[in-house]
């Protein structure tokens, strides 16, 4: 039987204090909807429809490449005013699953179990919270199964007390959900019209209502708050931390990792307190990651060791390279093996070819420097005239002296040494010695001023 997903993502998270839509606030460094139709994807529906209302334009702006359906819910009166909206865009012939657009870490799996338990019939997930405040309470029938759903301000005193809650999701036939919509009304404290009432109008055909429960009530929380926000997030950090651990990674302690995209680990590989994470990242055997440091979008070659406080970002590094501490690689970097670049260096869009270092206090800007160059410490590369970039090449072999200033575009031939303290605005010889400084003068006599004595 074909199977229609629709997500309900129209609402404004008026508790969320934000001009973003709540959909758009991140979990992980991804927006609570991408978690969501994530989850949709892995069940290969034949169609997927996204109920969207609250911020619309930024909402379809961050999905535009996604495989969805917008359906626009002009007035928010509620969840089955929305779900009455999708199905006018649904073939209705297959099987329809519910979604929230704010319920982020809800699992494939889970979702499939309710599929299943609603066939025939329809099927909710709930949860049981020591706290059921603020929630919709389920009361089930003599036999276990759901005979409706309350709302918290359509709630009797012995129904409040209910802790097993409706979690929103709901699988049931397209024909029965056709049926049943225009049955709904918004006779409650809200005047909306509560999907939820779908219950009761099935018990009242004699259709079956299955509960299906999941244990983790953070699997279908929602985020309403920014301190919902912050839960899940934790939880979310939480599960990717025991994921990794898994696979064999050592975490010198699973609390202190964000990761905010995805993070691929080879064998053997450590990572120390306080690093975060973010797009695409994959760490080679034996990689090291020292505390406090931030990668992004950074493919890591095997036997790399990353010292504390490094910041890597857009960049390729080859194997048993040594970065840090305080190292920066800025976008477009390429480095092969066994290249160092150490404390307080900074490197953007340049190569280095294997076995070169550039250890101490200096800044490489759009360069191609050769294999087992040694730079100096507080050298740069002047790779910007005010108006365009400029490339400096330094060859093979080459040693450039401290506090060297290589003005681009520049290129420093094969087997070079530049003297300390030189400035240098054209091409070198292979094999010399180059020397650009200002004369050393000494005035005899000088005085070094006084400060004025105060009157």
């Amino acid at each position: 039987m074909p199977l229609e997903v629709i997500v309900l993502a129209a609402g404004q998270g008026k508790r969320m204090r934000s001009d973003l839509p709540k959909v758009l606030h991140s979990i992980g460094g991804r927006p609570l909807l991408a978690h969501v139709l994530d989850a949709a994807r892995a069940l290969e529906p034949a169609k997927t429809l996204v109920v969207h209302g609250h911020g619309a334009e930024k909402v379809r702006t961050a999905f535009a490449q996604a495989p969805v359906e917008w359906v626009l819910q002009a007035e928010q009166l509620g969840t089955g005013h929305a779900v009455q909206q999708a199905m006018k865009h649904a073939r209705g012939d297959g099987s329809v699953l519910i979604l929230y657009g704010d319920v982020p870490l809800v699992r494939p799996a889970s979702l499939k179990r309710l599929i299943e338990a609603a066939e025939n019939g329809l099927a909710v997930m709930t949860t049981e919270v020591e706290d059921p405040k603020g929630y919709g309470r389920v009361v089930r029938a003599a036999n276990g199964n759901v005979e409706r759903i309350v709302e918290e301000k359509d709630a009797t005193d012995d129904e409040r007390a209910i802790r097993e809650i409706n979690a929103g999701f709901m699988a049931l036939s397209g024909k029965r959900l056709q049926g049943w919509l225009g049955k709904i009304g918004n006779r409650n404290a809200q005047k909306e019209y509560y999907l939820t009432d779908l219950v009761a109008l099935a018990a009242k055909e004699g259709v079956r209502v299955a509960g299906v429960k999941v244990d983790d009530g953070l699997e279908v929380a929602g985020v309403n708050s920014k301190v919902d926000l912050a839960v899940l997030e934790r939880a979310f950090q939480r599960a990717e931390a025991k994921r990794l651990m898994h696979e064999g990674v050592s975490l010198a302690d699973p609390a202190r990792i964000d990761v905010r995209g995805t993070l691929e680990c080879g064998r053997d590989v450590a990572i120390d307190v306080n690093c975060v994470f973010e797009g695409r990242v994959r760490l080679g055997d034996g990689v090291r990651i020292g505390p406090n440091c931030v990668v992004r979008n950074v493919t890591l070659g095997a036997g790399t060791e990353v010292l504390p406080f490094s910041h890597l970002e857009d960049s390729e590094v080859g194997a048993r390279c040594r970065l840090g501490p305080y190292a920066r690689l800025r976008p477009g970097s390429t480095l092969a093996e066994e290249v160092h670049i150490g404390n307080f260096v900074e490197v953007k869009a340049s190569r280095l070819a294997a076995q070169s270092k550039v250890n101490h206090l200096s800044y490489v800007g759009d360069s191609e420097i050769g294999a087992r160059v040694n730079v100096g410490a507080g050298t740069i590369t002047c790779n910007y005239d005010g108006v365009s970039k400029n490339r400096t090449v330094i060859e093979d072999d080459c040693f450039i002296g401290s506090d060297t200033t290589l003005v681009a575009p520049v290129r420093i031939a094969r087997g070079s040494y530049i003297g300390a303290g030189s400035t240098i605005t054209k091409d070198t010889p292979a094999g010399q010695l180059t020397l650009a400084r200002g004369r050393q003068v000494s005035i005899p006599g000088w005085k070094p001023p006084k400060k004025k004595e105060k009157g």
